[in-house]
């Protein structure tokens, strides 16, 4: 099996193709990469900026440079000796652009009748396809037929063989698919989508027909040695996950495989999945969690309750899942209930619903996580006791037959009740302290104390010691610098909610959750020009579905958050304060990066934050790289420049390629650990690890109480016997905290010559 000492995602896109990204190869080499790990790269619908939407899952997609281009990145990072991870999404292909995705196409035309039928998950016994396309159902007079097609404004649809002849209204009529109105399609919908995408058609990939022609192109790239690993996207929507890598593994036996499963806090990854590890949410939340002061959970609590932001976690929760069932998600539930038996269907709705949102997880596999399952209907139970006989008869059901459609369809619907109704949603309305608000974070739960987190390192160690770990993906809320920054708040919450109340004097927003995630937004990504705040700030108010949402405008509400950076960017008490918690936050930066990148698990570098990188959530996280820039400044580095703390990020760096080529160079000291515990009265604000006898990591957290304490004082790390040197620095290391640390709030160890 071809592990990767550590990966670097970068997003292609038709601005960004194959030939850029080989351009890469060389940096990527000198920084310390082991492989490139790419988002999407099959064929998506036109000009798509992220590859997710596929269209031709049979071909490297055109726009990118195509299979000639494509062959030519792999030569690239071959000879740079780095591997080629790629992204692969078996849930859903794009069907925005019929005509785009042949097998779509192929079925609009011939309905059930289609040799592509069995691909999608259509309800066929509901009459025809619908396709919420229209701007309302009496657009239907708008329609038109060209070329033995059917016409709506820019939109194109096949004619079924024979149906040509009269109207375009009475031709729409003989089609295998009815066009409606928009609105109706979170309700009226005959496919399984992904997630409330009605543009993205879930696949059946559980039919080996269907496995065979949406992965035989990759899995063929990946037998010629072209691709090394490959990053499976959302398994939680697929109908059977377990035996999904079951087939994956066996038609790609050397290849290392991570799932983008969302783990909850203590729920362990199926361990019948034949996968290498996660891709690295439940890294990322203990990681970034060990750098919050738990001791700042009552001022923000208090912050949030008076300035009106809802504080129980739990209801706020329920009651944007329920959101998402009663509204978003309202064909899936009807036709999963339709399949409860001798339960009315009013009843059968109502007991589906309170299931899926009293998930404790994001889904079961029944049989295995059968305790999840259980849990899931006692919250249900407890939720609405009316329904209990109900909800005996699903679970009765769905125990009696894990592996028949009802338990199915439940199991992989959950995640997406979860997701939306959580991740989409709660994120932005429970906005305490919005450092916590990432996807598989717990937001509930105000930081990790040190002797957990080595808990938790040592159990990936033990189980998943090839797992992917990240700080920053495409798909986090904010970046891993954004949330550094934020998380130096948690020591400082009197002083936050003081600057607060007087912010929101002189510029509030009329919505508490958004106001209280605002200003935490503008001093965790300060500088930060007005249009990218003001493009977040719309999408926080539109995913949050307080004032506004995507489908339900106050355009006067839209307008006043859309003012809003203009009127704050400038502020000079919001400078001042950002100045007081910059550098904290470039001290929580480098401690969290060192630990990922030394602490157990394949740690991943999302493009671009080798640098300082305040994004926030995409298509922000997604903007263009300099790596001009980054070249330079790592030539410098290796040249033996020690730079300074500063904006210009090279610190950052620094770290990143010092910690890097170790790996790259001695793997055989990234191998076991075991936590170091300071000793002195600064000792809890140092975290310390060893891997191999011979690698030891410490950095700083919570730098602002320390600081305000005196500083490490007499604080010592006592390390094993012998000669250690800090990597970072060169220097000849020594156990008195306060040397070790007067260069950097960090240092990597080895000991002798190793």
């Amino acid at each position: 099996m071809t592990v990767p000492e550590s990966t670097y995602r970068v997003q292609l896109r038709p601005e960004f193709t194959f030939a850029d990204a080989a351009g890469l190869a060389g940096y990527l080499r000198d920084l310390g990469i082991g492989a490139l790990y790419a988002s999407p790269v099959l064929d998506a619908t036109p000009g798509s900026t992220h590859g997710y939407d596929v269209v031709d899952p049979t071909r490297a997609r055109p726009e990118l440079g195509g299979e000639d281009a494509r062959r030519e990145l792999s030569a690239k990072l071959k000879e740079a000796g780095l591997g080629l991870v790629v992204d692969i999404v078996p849930n859903h292909m794009s069907v925005e652009v019929p005509k785009a995705n042949r097998f779509w196409w192929d079925v609009l035309r011939h309905g059930r009748d289609s040799q592509y039928a069995a691909y999608f998950d259509v309800d066929w016994d509901r009459g025809p396809i619908l396709l919420p396309v229209l701007g309302d159902d009496d657009a239907v007079a708008d329609l038109s037929v060209d070329g033995g097609e059917l016409v709506y404004y820019d939109h194109r649809f096949p004619l079924a063989p024979g149906t040509e002849g009269g109207t375009p209204q009475e031709v729409h009529e003989r089609q295998h698919y009815r066009l409606i109105g928009w609105r109706r399609g979170n309700a009226e919908l005959t496919y399984r989508r992904f997630f409330d995408i009605t543009n993205l058609a879930a696949v059946r990939v559980e039919d080996p027909t269907v496995f065979a022609e949406t992965h035989g192109e990759v899995l063929r790239w990946v037998a010629a040695g072209d691709v090394t690993g490959l990053r499976v996207d959302h398994p939680d929507g697929l109908a059977d996950p377990g035996g999904y890598f079951r087939r994956l593994r066996e038609n790609a036996p050397g290849a290392w495989i991570v799932a983008e499963k969302i783990l909850h806090p203590g729920e362990p990854l199926p361990q019948s999945w034949p996968v290498d590890g996660t891709t690295g949410y439940d890294a990322l939340r203990e990681i970034a969690g060990v750098f919050v002061d738990p001791d700042g959970e009552p001022g923000f609590t208090e912050l949030a309750n008076e300035l009106g932001v809802k504080t129980g976690y739990h209801r706020v929760e329920a009651e944007a899942r329920r959101l998402v069932t009663d509204r978003i998600l309202v064909a899936e539930v009807r036709r999963i209930a339709a399949l409860l038996r001798d339960v009315d269907a009013g009843t059968a709705r109502q007991a589906v619903a309170e299931t899926m949102i009293a998930f404790p997880v994001y889904r079961s596999y029944l049989p295995e996580g059968a305790a999840h399952w259980a849990a899931a209907i006692a919250g249900a139970r407890q939720a609405r006791p009316d329904l209990a006989e109900a909800l005996e008869a699903l679970d009765a059901q769905v125990r009696a037959e894990p592996d028949g459609e009802l338990a199915t369809r439940l199991q992989q619907t959950s995640g997406m009740v979860v997701a939306k109704g959580t991740e989409d949603t709660t994120f932005y309305r429970y906005t305490r302290f919005a450092a916590l608000n990432e996807v598989g974070g717990n937001p509930d739960r105000f930081g990790l104390d040190v002797e957990e987190f080595h808990r938790l390192a040592a159990e990936r160690e033990a189980g998943y010691p090839a797992a992917m770990t990240t700080l920053t993906t495409h798909d986090t809320k904010r970046s891993e610098d954004t949330r550094a920054r934020m998380a130096v708040l948690a020591e400082l919450p009197g002083e936050f909610a003081e600057a607060v109340r007087r912010w929101t004097a002189k510029h509030g927003i009329d919505e508490p959750s958004l106001n209280l995630l605002a200003w935490q937004t503008l001093v965790s990504t300060w500088p930060i020009e007005p249009g990218r705040l003001r493009d977040y700030l719309d999408k926080a108010a539109k995913e949050a579905k307080l004032r506004t949402s995507w489908t339900e405008h106050d355009e006067a509400f839209e307008a006043a958050v859309a003012a809003w950076p203009d009127a704050v960017v400038d502020d000079a008490d919001v400078a001042a304060f950002v100045a007081r918690i910059e550098r904290p936050g470039w001290s929580n930066s480098l401690g969290q990066k060192l630990v990922q990148l030394t602490a157990p698990g394949v740690p991943d570098v999302y493009q671009g934050t080798e640098l300082w990188d305040f994004s926030l959530v995409d298509p922000d996280n997604r903007r263009p790289v300099d790596y001009a820039v980054r070249r330079e400044l790592l030539t410098r580095i290796a040249d033996g420049e020690l730079p300074e703390i500063d904006a210009s990020g090279a610190a950052k760096l620094l770290v990143v390629h010092k910690a890097l080529k170790l790996r790259q160079e001695h793997p055989s000291l990234f191998h076991g650990y075991r936590p170091l515990r300071a000793e002195g009265v600064a000792a809890e604000h140092c975290l310390a690890f060893t891997r191999s006898p011979d690698l030891a990591v410490a950095v700083t957290r919570l730098p602002v109480g320390l600081e305000a304490a005196g500083g490490w004082r007499d604080t010592v790390l006592p390390l094993p016997d012998g000669v250690w040197t800090d990597v970072l620095t060169g220097r000849d290391a020594t156990p008195d905290l306060a040397t070790l640390f007067d260069r950097y709030p960090v240092a990597l160890l080895v000991r002798g010559d190793a």
